[in-house]
């Protein structure tokens, strides 16, 4: 496995514009870019979708629809009428995948919350298919089950999207958020049969957490992840698509984005390749 497969997700390199990170890229030999909107709505959707397109670069995936547990229905329709617009804008940009981080609790009615999801999956999916956008769930680590994602485990991810084509509808595996999961093997190889894995992002847990734990993520190789080992376990099923590096880390934030572009792409080398 070389660099073929690698994509460098916005917020690695937050620093960077979107016009920087995709001149860093081609410098760098990198073929995949996975954006999130905000830089591609302050340089402009038309624009970016260009900029990519004339660098050669391919567009992995955008990051994010979601965020629809809101119970409150005003709110509710807010939030489906925005995932739309991103499903939108993922086509202009030719990406195949639509990130969905699902939302936490408005209330304590967890059930009733990820029940939610379901709901907003039935409406958007077909919405997506015929935009050729995939929908894929990130399930993300329990410590965000109250702020960020009711989607805790990789199986549960699974299970929300089996009853949509799988063209519709699939999962993230993200080393950050699942390398715990006790049935992690069983899972990722329940995703790859059912045709599932829609995109596999990677990051390394470390210890002790900051405060906020939200940019707590590691630089490939510092923590705990047995990042090849998923990978490999990944790419057992079949799976052969990018291996996107998405870190949201502060420290890697205040540097040099070249160095970190370059530290990143030789971490991939030493621990993923």
């Amino acid at each position: 496995m070389t660099l073929a497969r690698l994509s460098i997700n916005s917020e690695t390199i937050k620093q960077w514009s979107l016009e920087e990170l995709v001149a860093g890229c081609v410098d760098a030999g990198v073929p995949g870019i996975a954006p999130w909107r905000e830089p591609v709505e302050a340089y402009g959707l038309h624009k970016a979708a260009r900029l990519i397109r004339e660098a050669g670069l391919k567009v992995t995936s955008l990051c994010r629809g979601g965020f629809y547990t809101v119970a409150e229905p005003a709110q509710r329709v807010k939030a489906l009428d925005d995932n739309r617009r991103a499903i939108d804008e993922a086509a202009e940009l030719n990406s195949p995948v639509l990130v969905l981080v699902s939302g936490g609790l408005p209330d304590k009615d967890l059930k009733g919350a990820r029940a939610r999801v379901a709901d907003a999956l039935a409406e958007l999916a077909p919405y997506a298919g015929e935009r050729k956008v995939t929908l894929a769930i990130e399930p993300l680590h329990p410590m965000f089950c109250s702020d960020r994602c009711v989607v805790s485990t990789l199986g549960q991810a699974i299970d929300l999207a089996l009853p949509f084509p799988k063209e519709q509808v699939g999962v993230v595996v993200d080393t950050y958020h699942c390398w715990w999961e006790p049935d992690l093997d069983e899972q990722i190889g329940r995703a790859g049969a059912a045709g599932r894995i829609a995109l596999f992002q990677v990051a390394d847990w470390i210890t002790p957490l900051p405060e906020g734990v939200l940019l707590g993520r590691g630089q490939l190789g510092d923590g705990h992840v047995p990042l090849r080992e998923i990978r490999e376990k990944v790419d057992a099923t079949g799976h052969d698509g990018p291996v996107e590096v998405e870190i949201f880390n502060a420290a890697m934030r205040e540097r040099n984005g070249a160095e970190v572009l370059a530290e990143v792409v030789q971490r991939y080398r030493d621990h993923l390749v």
